[in-house]
């Protein structure tokens, strides 16, 4: 198991994932809110410091039945205690303030970093050792910000209450004479430094009983997040598992998953129940330790009742003041754990944003789109295009076929700048928008409209023009229901979800169009049509299609073959 370990590493980590939002340009509205929130912290403490010494007065007037007393004393209480009290709501309030924004502020940063230079894609190509990246920017940046302000003003509190009440006690406690022999030694504030022992040893203890919380802890994260995924993916594809009548096999996979989540979570309880059992006795120990320490002088007649619970008050809070880290230790391995997480994304979105391959996408004056001394790679290093070498005018068409793994999706990767693995030039006329058309369009969450527009949010298109175009794409029954909003993955079948596809190309009205067998789902009727539809409505758009079906080729005139082991062949069709 993995123990605490707040070292110098860790702890760069955490100022890795800190410095952005205080250094940010909301930097000063953020320090100014945490600034209110530490002053009100001291002046809680000051108010309990008041408390403290009411403590000593109030029960001494009522050991001297001193009845004129009494009223003002519950009127002074009732002052400071209202002031605490408001002070803590406020302060709380604030901090929460703060929490939202600086979480608000980190999600938007973690969001655009792992948006830009597609890192997404990348991190999913190239590294696998960041699970469920929606959990990190949802629960454990959430789980940062809380724990971090959380612990940070908890341990301030705790210093001030700490620098307030040791010079309390001290005072209290006096001077106690340890008989050596014939001689004896005298201890001044003798209660200090009991409460130190006992809180040194307190915290040493509980390192040894929570350390495998840490460990525990990252992982219950992880396995949640995996069972979460798998629950996820079992909705996502319910018509293809339901075709396979795979719920057996789904079952049996989320269920043991489920079963990870119950092991380890058994394994957290065990290890909570021990730090439980130790932290609830050191606590119910802390009250009576000074009990036994300042009653020999209550008998004695040396200090009176009042004395007695100032002195038992500011034991205690001198005593939890230094058992920060031993009642907190169950958050501070929670800490951790979310801290090394994020790290472990953060680090992760940097490496792959330093892999960028050697394909340059460059703006060119000529109309031909051209792909120069193009070489692709796999991860492993395989080659599959050697030296690729093409141009294609506006109007022209090219069928890129091949074996299945022989590149050809790969080649469209590269061709558009997303695939990391490969060197060589792709010239993209200037000014030209190129569109790539997936086997599997995406269809994002919204109306059918947003679907039909993506990625464009273009609201000059009229109704009646995304009509025209449904109604060529052959799906004006839909248009009924352009503006409703739902999961148009789950209720459009693939075929029109390709249509729906070919609706966009029409609507966007690109200069250069790829295809990467994105006619699969249609007959060779529907697929004609599509093509005609394109031939007709961007007779000056080039067009690069991927595909296996032998019809396709007459909707080409060249022919772009890949072998696999990095040779090819041009030809006309």
């Amino acid at each position: 198991m993995e123990k605490l370990n707040m070292n110098r590493d860790f702890f760069r980590g955490v100022w890795k994932l800190t410095k952005g939002y205080w250094n940010s340009e909301e930097k000063w509205k953020a320090r100014g809110l945490f600034g209110i929130v530490i002053a009100m912290n001291f002046a809680i403490v000051y108010a309990l410091v008041l408390l403290n010494q009411w403590y000593n007065e109030f029960y001494t007037s009522l050991q001297n039945y001193d009845k004129d007393s009494f009223l003002p004393l519950i009127g002074y209480f009732s002052v400071v205690a209202f002031t605490y009290v408001a002070l803590s709501v406020y302060s709380i309030y604030l901090r929460q303030m703060l929490q939202i924004n600086w979480r608000k502020w980190m999600t938007k940063s973690y969001l655009d970093k792992w948006s830009q230079a597609r890192n997404y894609y990348k991190m999913q190509v190239i590294e696998n050792q960041t699970d469920n990246p929606d959990q990190r920017m949802t629960e454990d940046i959430r789980d940062f910000v809380e724990l971090t302000l959380t612990l940070l003003l908890g341990f301030l509190r705790q210093i001030t209450t700490l620098v307030a009440f040791i010079v309390i006690l001290w005072q209290l406690s006096g001077v106690i004479a340890l008989p050596l022999g014939s001689m004896s030694l005298e201890i001044h504030g003798y209660m200090v430094w009991i409460c130190l022992i006992y809180a040194i040893g307190g915290t040493y203890l509980t390192t040894k009983i929570g350390n495998p919380l840490v460990r525990l802890n990252f992982d219950q994260q992880r396995l949640e997040a995996d069972f979460r995924f798998g629950l996820i993916r079992y909705r996502e594809n319910g018509e293809s598992i339901a075709f396979y009548g795979g719920e057996k096999a789904e079952n049996k996979n989320v269920e043991g998953r489920f079963s990870s989540v119950v092991k380890n979570y058994f394994s957290l309880m065990k290890y909570q129940k021990r730090l439980s059992w130790f932290v609830n006795i050191y606590g119910q120990t802390a009250i009576i330790v000074p009990i036994f320490l300042i009653v020999p002088a209550y008998f004695a007649k040396q200090i009176q009742w009042g004395g007695i619970m100032q002195t038992l008050t500011a034991f205690d809070k001198v005593q939890t003041a230094l058992s920060f880290f031993v009642e907190s230790y169950a958050t501070i391995a929670q800490w951790q754990s979310v801290v090394n997480r994020l790290v472990n994304f953060t680090n992760n979105m940097e490496k792959v944003e330093q892999i960028q391959g050697e394909t340059q996408i460059k703006p060119v004056q000529d109309n031909n789109f051209q792909v120069k001394s193009l070489d692709v790679t796999l991860p492993t290093g395989r080659v599959l295009l050697n030296n690729l070498n093409f141009n294609i005018a506006p109007g022209e068409t090219i069928l890129i076929t091949g074996d299945s793994g022989c590149g050809k999706s790969t080649l469209l990767r590269a061709i558009s700048g997303i695939w990391p693995f490969g060197e060589g030039e792709v010239q993209i006329p200037d000014g030209h928008q190129c569109f790539f058309l997936p086997q599997r369009p995406y269809l994002p969450l919204g109306s059918l409209r947003d679907a039909l527009l993506y990625p464009q949010e273009n609201s000059l298109v009229s109704q009646q023009e995304i009509k025209n175009v449904m109604e060529k794409c052959e799906l004006i029954h839909f248009f009924d229901r352009v503006n409703e909003v739902d999961d148009w993955s789950r209720i459009l079948s693939l075929g029109e979800q390709q249509r729906v596809a070919f609706a966009r190309v029409l609507l966007a009205k690109p200069d250069i169009v790829f295809l990467d067998e994105s006619t699969s789902a249609l007959d060779e009727k529907t697929e004609a049509v599509m093509y005609k539809l394109l031939k007709e409505n961007l007779p000056n758009a080039a067009i690069l299609s991927i595909g296996h079906r032998s019809t396709l080729h007459q909707y080409h005139k060249q022919q772009l073959h890949l072998f696999g082991d990095g040779s090819w062949q041009f030809s006309m069709i």
